[in-house]
C-alpha cells in the first residue's frame, strides 16, 4: 500500500537503500545478530539497537497494512465503501485512526441509537443535523410518529433521532483525532486516596500533572497503586473545551433545529465520546509509558550482562538466608563446585563464630580468592560475617551479586540436570560464585524479566517485555561469542540460528562425540542445516579447532578472504596463531583499505572487522571493560555521614535517577539533577548499570532505609 523502505528511511534518518536490504535480509530469514555483524556493508553499518528498532517499525507498518486491507473489504462488503472513504484508509498513519473510521461500520451490541434505528428514525437524525433555516422541527417529527414501532409522539421521535446524532459524534473519526490532540495538550491525569490510609503511594494522594508533563514512571505507579486499591485515577479531558469543540463542530445557529443538535451532542460527549477517550487516552499512556519502562529495562540489562567476568579464581557463593540458614558452595576458576556447607549466621553469637570457622576453613582449603554474597534476605548480616572472615584471611575480596531469578534456575529440569547432586539451595549458591565469574554465562539461564533491571517490570505486556529483552541477551551473547565445547544449552540457544531444541541436539552430540573440532562440524548436529549454519557459524568459538580462524568473530564465509589479506601484507596463519600480528593495522592502512578490501572481495567495514578479529584471536569484548569493584570491607548505613564521599557500582538507572550501590546493601538514590550539571533528558545518557562511580553522600534515613546521593556534588 505504501513505500515502506521510504518511510522508514525518513523516519530513521537512514538511506533508503540500506532500509531496504534491511526489509529484505529480514524476509529472507536471517537473525538480527547476523545482520548486524555480516552484512554491514548492505546496511550501512546499523547498530543492533537501531536495527531492532527498524525490525519492530517494519512489523508494525505491515500489520496496520494489513488491517487496512481487512477494513476496507469489511465496509466494502456491506456496500458502504466510497472512493473519500476508501482516501480515508488508506492515509492513515495509526491503527487508531483505522479503527476510528471503521467504528461506524463495526458491528456492535444494540444502543440507544440502533434502537432508534430499528425504529426508522434515521432519515430524522439525518435530516435534523443537517439543520437548514427554513426547517419546522415539529412537523417534520410529526411524520415519524408510529404507534406500532414505538414512537408514541413527537418528542420520543426527537429523542431517537437525538441518540442517532449522539452516537454519530461520538463516531466522528476526524473528531476523535482533534480531540485526542486536545487532551494531549491540554488534558490532566488526576489521582487521588482511595482510602484514609499512609502507603508507599501517598506522594499520588493529590496528584494533577498536565497529559503533557506527566512521567512514564508517574503512570505506571499510579496504574499499580489504583490496581492495589490505594488511589482513583482518572484523565481530566478537559471537558468543557473539548465540549465546545464538538458543539461548534456540529452546531449550526440559526436554524430551530440547532438546540436538538447541540443537546445530542452534549449527550454524546457526556455519554459516549468522554468515557471512551478517557480510556483510550488511559490505555495511550500506559502503552507509552511501558515502551519507555521496556526500552529502560533493556538499556539496564545490556550493561548488566556485559559486565567483565572475573575468571580464572577460586570463587565462594554465598546465598544468604534466615530459616534455612547460609548456603555456601565453592566453585574454582572454571565454576566447577569444589566443597558446599550450609552455615548459620543469624541463628546466634556462637552459630555466627562456627559459620565464620567453617568459611575460614573452606577458604584455606581451597584457595578461595572472591566472594560472590547475593542480594537476598539476610545479606546484611552475611556481608558482616564476610567482613570478620576477610580480617582473617588475608587477600579475599567480595562483591554483592544480583541474585534475582537465580532460585527460579536452581529449581528448573536443567539446574538438575546439571546438579543432579545438591538440592534447589546449594545450586542457588554455585549460581552465585559463577554469576561473578561469568555473569552472562549464568544470566542467560532465566528469564530477563526475572532479572529485574528497571521499574514494574511485572506490570508490562509480557509479550512485548520478552521480546525486547530476549532481544538485549541474543545481542550481548553474540557480541561475546560461545566455546562450542564449554557452552551450556541455556547460552547455546540464544546464539543467532540456534532454536533451543538444536541446542539440546548440540549437547547430545558433544556428550556422546566428545569435543568439537572445527566450526563445519556443526553441520553434523541433527537439526542444524545449512541456513542456521550460516546465521550461528561466526559467533561460535571452538578453540580446539587446527583452524585458527575457527576461534575468531571471522565467518566462514570469509575465511578465503582473511587468508588474501594476510598474504597481501605479508602475514601467514602461523603470524595470527603465535600473535605475531602487531602491524597488520599499519600495514593494512599504507596499503588502502579500500584498494585491499576491493582485492579480497569485501567491503571495508567487514576489512576492519576481520583485522580486529586476527590481531586478537578469541578476543572478549567484556575485558576492554572497567573491572568490576571488589571490595575487603564492610559498612553499616549506620555508618554513613552527610557529606561523606564514596566510591559506588551503578545496579539500576531508572526515568528519576540511578540506584547505587555503595557497600551497605541498601543502594543509594542519586536523582537525575544530581547526576551531573547539564540537563539530561534520561539518566541512561550518562550512566550505564555497572558503571563505577563517586558518590557523595547527601541524607541518610535509617528508618525508611533511604539514602541520597550526588555524582556531580561528588
Amino acid at each position: 500500500m505504501q513505500n515502506i523502505a521510504k518511510q522508514l528511511a525518513a523516519e530513521f534518518g537512514r538511506n533508503e537503500t540500506h532500509i531496504q536490504n534491511i526489509i529484505d535480509l529480514i524476509d529472507e530469514g536471517n537473525t538480527i545478530p547476523f545482520i548486524v555483524r555480516y552484512r554491514k556493508e548492505a546496511h550501512g553499518a546499523t547498530d543492533d539497537t537501531t536495527l531492532r528498532a527498524i525490525a519492530d517499525r517494519l512489523n508494525y507498518i505491515r500489520n496496520l497494512d494489513e488491517r487496512k486491507a481487512e477494513v476496507l473489504r469489511l465496509i466494502d462488503s456491506q456496500g458502504k465503501l466510497t472512493d473519500e472513504l476508501k482516501k480515508a484508509v488508506l492515509s492513515a498513519l495509526t491503527l487508531s485512526e483505522v479503527e476510528d473510521i471503521y467504528r461506524p461500520y463495526k458491528q456492535k451490541r444494540r444502543t440507544k441509537a440502533t434502537v432508534a434505528k430499528e425504529k426508522g428514525l434515521e432519515p430524522l437524525a439525518r435530516t435534523v443535523l443537517l439543520q437548514s433555516a427554513d426547517i419546522d422541527i415539529e412537523k417534520l417529527a410529526s411524520e415519524y410518529v408510529d404507534e406500532e414501532k414505538g414512537v408514541p409522539d413527537t418528542a420520543s421521535a426527537l429523542m431517537g433521532a437525538s441518540d442517532i446524532i449522539a452516537e454519530a459524534v461520538s463516531e466522528d473519526a476526524a473528531l476523535r483525532k482533534r480531540l485526542r490532540e486536545h487532551i494531549l495538550k491540554r488534558g490532566g491525569v488526576v489521582s487521588s486516596a482511595a482510602k484514609d490510609e499512609d502507603s508507599v503511594y501517598s506522594m499520588y494522594y493529590e496528584f494533577d500533572r498536565p497529559v503533557s508533563a506527566v512521567q512514564g514512571h508517574q503512570i505506571l505507579a499510579i496504574n499499580r497503586g489504583e490496581k492495589e486499591g490505594f488511589l482513583k485515577a482518572e484523565v481530566d479531558v478537559n471537558k468543557p473545551v473539548a465540549e465546545a469543540i464538538v458543539v461548534g463542530t456540529y452546531v449550526k445557529r440559526g436554524s430551530a433545529a440547532c438546540d436538538v443538535v447541540r443537546k445530542a451532542c452534549e449527550d454524546g460527549c457526556q455519554r459516549l465520546l468522554f468515557p471512551s477517550l478517557e480510556r483510550e487516552m488511559r490505555a495511550f499512556l500506559t502503552d507509552a509509558a511501558c515502551e519507555g519502562a521496556i526500552k529502560n529495562f533493556a538499556l539496564n540489562l545490556k550493561p548488566l550482562l556485559m559486565q567483565p567476568p572475573v575468571k580464572g579464581h577460586v570463587t565462594m557463593g554465598l546465598d544468604p538466608g534466615y530459616k534455612n540458614g547460609c548456603k555456601v558452595a565453592v566453585v574454582d576458576g572454571t565454576g566447577k563446585v569444589l566443597d558446599t556447607a550450609v552455615v548459620y549466621p543469624t541463628f546466634g553469637d556462637r552459630q555466627k563464630k562456627e559459620a565464620v570457622a567453617v568459611l575460614k576453613k573452606l577458604i584455606e582449603v581451597h584457595g578461595v580468592e572472591h566472594i560472590a554474597i547475593g542480594n537476598g534476605t539476610a545479606s546484611r548480616e552475611t556481608e558482616q560475617m564476610t567482613c570478620e572472615l576477610i580480617k582473617l584471611c588475608k587477600g579475599v575480596s567480595y562483591m554483592i551479586v544480583n541474585e534475582a531469578g537465580a532460585s527460579v534456575y536452581s529449581a528448573s529440569p536443567l539446574a538438575a540436570k546439571e546438579f543432579p547432586q545438591f538440592d534447589v539451595n546449594l545450586r542457588s549458591a554455585v549460581s552465585i560464585a559463577r554469576r561473578l565469574q561469568d555473569p552472562l554465562a549464568e544470566l542467560v539461564k532465566i528469564e530477563p524479566k526475572a532479572i529485574g533491571v528497571g521499574q514494574y517490570q511485572h506490570d508490562m505486556p509480557e509479550k512485548r517485555l520478552n521480546d525486547a529483552l530476549t532481544g538485549v541477551v541474543e545481542d550481548c551473547v553474540n557480541a561475546v561469542g560461545v566455546d562450542l565445547n564449554t557452552a551450556s544449552q541455556s547460552l547455546l540457544k540464544r546464539v543467532a540460528g540456534i532454536s533451543e531444541t538444536v541446542a539440546s541436539n548440540i549437547v547430545a552430540y558433544r556428550e556422546e562425540n566428545g569435543a568439537f573440532t572445527s566450526r563445519k562440524q556443526l553441520l553434523k548436529v541433527k537439526g542444524l542445516g545449512p541456513k542456521a549454519y550460516e546465521q550461528c557459524a561466526g559467533f561460535i568459538r571452538v578453540p580446539e579447532s587446527k583452524l585458527v580462524l575457527d576461534n575468531t568473530g571471522v565467518h566462514p564465509e570469509s575465511y578465503d578472504a582473511a587468508d588474501k589479506l594476510l598474504s597481501l601484507v605479508g602475514y601467514t596463519m602461523d603470524d595470527v596463531k603465535k600473535g605475531r600480528l602487531s602491524e597488520l593495522l599499519i600495514r593494512v592502512k599504507d596499503a588502502g583499505e579500500e584498494k585491499i578490501a576491493a582485492e579480497c572481495g569485501i567491503g571495508v567495514p567487514t576489512l576492519s572487522d576481520i583485522v580486529k578479529e586476527l590481531m586478537k584471536p578469541g578476543r572478549d569484548p567484556r575485558d576492554e571493560l572497567p573491572a568490576p569493584v571488589l571490595r575487603t570491607d564492610v559498612l553499616s548505613i549506620s555508618d554513613l555521614k552527610q557529606g561523606m564521599v564514596l566510591t559506588g557500582t551503578v545496579r539500576n538507572v531508572i526515568d528519576f535517577g540511578a540506584f547505587i550501590d555503595i557497600g551497605v546493601h541498601q543502594d543509594g538514590l542519586v536523582h537525575i539533577s544530581e547526576i551531573c550539571s547539564k540537563f539530561l533528558k534520561h539518566p541512561s545518557e550518562v550512566l550505564s548499570v555497572g558503571d563505577v562511580v563517586n558518590v557523595k553522600v547527601l541524607s541518610v534515613d535509617e528508618k525508611k532505609k533511604r539514602i541520597s546521593l550526588s555524582i556531580k556534588q561528588a
